[in-house]
């Protein structure tokens, strides 16, 4: 009975631990992508071109 117990507490910290760091790995890369789209749409977008296709273009000449 003891052992199911510590199961339970180790379970419900490593939820709370997991949890926690997708939130926080969510947000740097929404952050992180934010940044890109603005930095592409400024300095790599040529006339007429949306950010996606910017992208594609850029991973087809790489």
């Amino acid at each position: 009975m003891a052992k199911s117990k510590i199961v339970k507490g180790i379970k419900g910290i490593e939820k709370t631990v997991v949890g926690g760091y997708k939130k926080i790995e969510n947000s740097v890369v929404s952050g992180y992508t934010k940044i890109e789209d603005k930095f592409v749409d400024m300095y790599l977008t040529r006339d007429g071109e949306t950010v996606e296709q910017a992208k594609e273009r850029l991973k087809k000449e790489q």
